[in-house]
């Protein structure tokens, strides 16, 4: 047999090396290298080992019934996750600090009986106390103060908990693993145990996750590849409203999104969010514009505001809230070329309101026809809503689902849209109370509404 031979593994990031080195190549940690003594080598074990072949299975023999799902009475929260918490699923949040994802879970604890809280960061007197702050009922709350994975695990399994939340990640270690806890060892091998705990016995699992100053979720990206749904809750501290966005669910659609409002009493849904966001719009304000945008499978009006102004610098600035910087520097280049806009020396700010953002090219018009209407000082309808995204040429191209769109308008009083030339009317039927006005071009939008 070969002998035991001496290695160097980072207790970083797990590299291994025959020898010591001062810095890790992998994760760039100093001094982090430790002593480790490997037996027999794995090429070795793999020849003497002899494992039975598994049974692979016809698809047809598969049983493709719905999973079951644990009913939740917090409506937005259910609808991001696909109707209900899938049994035996593992659901990593992430979010700013102080964004409200303890909140959450402890409202969610609050809705379903027998859901243990493990909290690795705060000691059972703080997750008490906030309990009782948001005035929730306790009776059927676990909670739970431990860092230990495998303590953890344990502890689920003896008091049989319906749902389990672990907060946070980062916060539990392994200690067969000589790492600090928060490291890519760690939190590859807690996620690990907590995968097992999920998948053998049908418990449902959330997870919390720090993020980096960037927004994602620390640690390595295999960490959201081993869990089954991936939400991060979003929202400025200035703000009051939240939005929980889902961006990976292997039971449900994606991109969908929950609103919610921050209370004294904990977070409060918000069950028509197009409503909220519209209800201090002003009545006649030049550089604004309405706009529907989908989040998910839910239309959501947005209002965008510019603002354009001379500059005193020598390069005017382009700056945008919630909106796409690149983009913006797009419209701003074809207003000036298609629609002869003098905008070589005015600052333009972009500003989408409520602390919303939005990420798809529908919103091109409204952008674009809310710097127009500021330029010109020149205020737009208030009845009316613009979608269609503008190429290079200034021509208008179709928006996806927009039958979908229109009804949600309609049902907030909107009377009027500018929609794209080119879609279909046989997409547009059944929606009533709305007019639509029909243009091709950029330059024909500004036509028609006379700017």
């Amino acid at each position: 047999m070969p002998k035991a031979r001496t290695d160097f593994r980072c207790r970083e990031c797990g590299y291994q090396t025959p020898r010591a080195l001062g810095r890790c190549p992998e994760c760039e940690a100093w001094a982090s290298f430790d002593e480790v003594t490997s037996g027999t080598p794995a090429a070795v074990v793999g020849y003497a080992r002899r494992v039975n072949a598994a049974r692979p299975l016809r698809l047809d023999e598969i049983d493709t019934a719905d999973f079951a799902r644990v009913n939740v009475s917090m409506a937005e929260f259910a609808r991001v996750l696909g109707g209900g918490i899938v049994r035996g699923s593992v659901t990593l949040i992430g979010g700013d600090p102080g964004v409200g994802k303890s909140t959450l879970l402890t409202q969610l604890a609050a809705a379903v009986p027998n859901t243990l809280y493990v909290s690795g960061e705060e000691s059972v007197a703080q997750a008490a106390l906030r309990a009782r702050r948001m005035e929730l009922d306790a009776s059927n709350l676990l909670f739970l103060s431990e860092t230990d994975a495998d303590v953890i695990v344990e502890t689920v399994q003896d008091c049989k908990a319906s749902v389990v939340i672990v907060d946070s990640i980062q916060s539990v270690l392994v200690q067969d693993i000589e790492a600090l806890p928060g490291s890519v060892s760690q939190l590859r091998e807690c996620a690990l145990r907590f995968l097992h705990l999920a998948k053998s016995t049908g418990i449902p699992v959330f997870l919390v996750g720090h993020v980096t100053k960037d927004g994602a979720i620390a640690g390595p990206k295999v960490l959201e590849h081993m869990v089954d749904t991936v939400l991060y809750l979003e929202g400025e501290r200035f703000n009051q409203y939240r939005l929980l966005r889902s961006t990976k669910n292997r039971f449900g659609p994606t991109h969908e999104v929950g609103v919610f409002e921050m209370r004294g009493s904990g977070l409060a849904e918000v069950s028509n969010p197009s409503a909220v966001f519209l209800s201090e719009r002003a009545a006649s304000a030049a550089g604004s514009v309405v706009t529907v945008a989908m989040e998910g499978t839910r239309p959501i009006l947005q209002e965008i505001q510019a603002l354009v102004s001379r500059t005193s610098l020598a390069m005017p600035r382009r700056t945008a809230t919630g909106f796409d910087t690149n983009r913006l520097h797009l419209l701003t280049a074809v207003l000036s070329r298609r629609a002869r806009l003098p905008l070589h020396d005015q600052d333009v700010f972009l500003n989408v309101v409520g602390g919303l953002r939005v990420d798809e090219p529908s919103a091109d018009l409204a952008a674009a026809l809310a710097i127009v209407s500021s330029i010109r000082d020149a205020p737009l309808p208030s009845d009316l809503v613009a979608l269609g995204e503008i190429g290079l040429s200034g021509e208008l191209r179709g928006v996806p689902q927009l039958e979908q769109r229109l009804r949600e308008a309609a049902k907030l009083g909107f009377a009027g849209a500018l929609v794209p030339r080119v879609t279909s009317t046989r997409f547009l039927e059944g929606v009533a109370g709305i007019e639509l006005n029909r243009v091709s071009s950029l330059h024909d939008a500004i036509v028609a509404l006379s700017l």
